[in-house]
């Protein structure tokens, strides 16, 4: 493991004091000269929360190539591998009985039974972790599978939800209207999850800023015309139960945060400038868990999308359209297309690969995503509500939901759908900058504030 730059340095608390006392003086004294000075305790005080939690894993430096049990709490839902294994993450981690931090990644034999939030015991040789795992068990001996009471309700009550879904839609639309509503990736079939790859459309079967975003916009505008106060209430209870549903990730955090953040500024009547709130975010998210900046993928991607949303969108919109404000076709599709520009460096550089049809499909599918969420989320209440009518209740979702994955499926199986490109880091950097230099570029032209760009509204 690559110990952290500065950890013998600032290690120590002193520079946890340090950093509050600048903190202190700058809010004291509210000067704009002094946002060196905010930079430098916010590098500060970040160094000592990454050093402590580098040294906190250090502990594993003993323990990679040796047999050990392994006790943790299953954080997300499992996934199955391509032979057939279950992939679990853990957190809360217990090696031989004695508490560490970190999470841990671990893959066993066939394990259906095993849900998010339950207490799982494996056995096996410690292995080099990766990514934001600061270490792996690959083909762990499966000794125990505890589920707490009352356990993740949260989680029961989407899966029950879910079954309900399915029992209005036929396969494999249902699990696509799942993944648009509660992010349920893991459910879709191989193929299909392929093909969504290939077509660029993976981040809204995932659970992400996306789906939150829809589903946040959706109960502010449902009763902003009641009162402020109850748009506010409904669109937080959105944001806090969508993230009890999908579970904590980092690209979750990042999104409820931000989203939480935009409600409470539009609730007061204020504005975060874009380049106030990201940064801002971004370091809250960290000081919680710094590994999410070291090498989590899915964050690094979740703040560049929210970039293009907040940044780039409103710009583009503006330069084309003038001051005339998008109607939601035109927002998602611009947003749509914004994160997918902002996003393509990291894809690129990530995994060698990039969709020459994600363009087309977005535009295909992505203006019909709200309204598959509702037409879903009316099947399953159907089910509920009357079983015997459930399938003609949802046949207006699967008529939606085929129409996309035929879509998905004929873009993706195209022969031009990929290509293979390789890219060094410093090209991720180059581009980045091109970018930040159009940005800069049609603020100019078109003098638009980007204390106006809300992702609520």
């Amino acid at each position: 493991m690559v110990p952290l730059l500065g950890q013998s340095v600032f290690g120590s608390g002193v520079w946890l004091v340090v950093g509050v006392v600048l903190l202190g003086v700058i809010l004291w004294r509210r000067s704009v000269y002094l946002v060196p000075m905010i930079i430098l305790a916010g590098l500060i005080i970040g160094l000592w929360r990454g050093s402590l939690t580098q040294s906190q894993l250090s502990v594993y430096q003993n323990l990679i190539g040796h047999r050990v049990q392994l006790q943790g709490k299953v954080s997300d839902d499992p996934d199955i591998g391509k032979k057939g294994e279950t992939l679990l993450r853990f957190n809360d981690v217990q090696v031989d009985g004695h508490n560490v931090a970190g999470k841990i990644w671990v893959t066993t034999g066939k394990a259906n039974e095993i849900k998010r939030g339950d207490v799982v015991t494996v056995s096996g040789t410690l292995d080099t972790g990766f990514g934001s795992f600061a270490a792996a068990m690959y083909q762990a001996k499966l000794v125990n599978a505890q589920r707490p009471q009352p356990g993740d309700t949260a989680r029961e009550v989407r899966d029950w939800f879910a079954d309900k879904v399915r029992l209005a839609i036929a396969e494999p639309q249902a699990s696509l209207g799942l993944g648009y509503l509660l992010g349920q990736r893991r459910a879709l079939p191989p193929e299909l999850d392929q093909a969504l790859v290939i077509a660029g459309l993976t981040h809204v079967v995932v659970a992400s800023g996306y789906n939150l975003t829809i589903l946040v916009r959706l109960a502010r505008r449902l009763f902003v015309r009641v009162s402020k106060y109850l748009a506010t209430l409904s669109a937080t209870t959105m944001i806090v139960a969508f993230m009890a549903v999908t579970g904590a990730s980092p690209s979750m955090s990042r999104a409820g945060l931000v989203a939480g953040l935009s409600l409470a500024a539009w609730y007061y009547g204020r504005r975060f400038h874009p380049l106030v709130l990201l940064p801002f975010a971004a370091a809250v998210t960290v000081l919680i868990d710094p590994t999410y900046a070291w090498n989590d993928l899915g964050w690094q991607l979740s703040f560049a999308a929210f970039a293009g949303v907040m940044i780039l969108a409103p710009l583009l919109q503006r330069y084309f359209f003038g001051d005339k404000k998008p109607g939601i076709v035109r927002q998602i599709l611009g947003e749509t297309i914004s994160a997918f520009l902002l996003t393509l460096p990291i894809l690129i550089y990530a995994f060698g690969q990039f969709s020459n049809v994600a363009i087309i499909a977005n535009l295909l599918i992505l203006p019909l995503v709200p309204l598959a969420m509702l037409l879903t989320f009316i099947g399953g209440i159907g089910a509920i509500a009357a079983p015997g009518l459930a399938t003609i209740i949802g046949l207006p979702a699967q008529w939606l939901l085929t129409y996309m994955t035929t879509v998905a499926q004929y873009v993706a199986g195209l022969s031009w759908a990929q290509t293979t490109v390789e890219i060094q880091g410093w090209m991720v950097w180059v581009a980045y900058a091109a970018i930040a230099f159009i940005c800069m570029y049609l603020w100019r032209v078109t003098k638009y504030n980007l204390r106006d760009a809300n992702i609520i509204e």
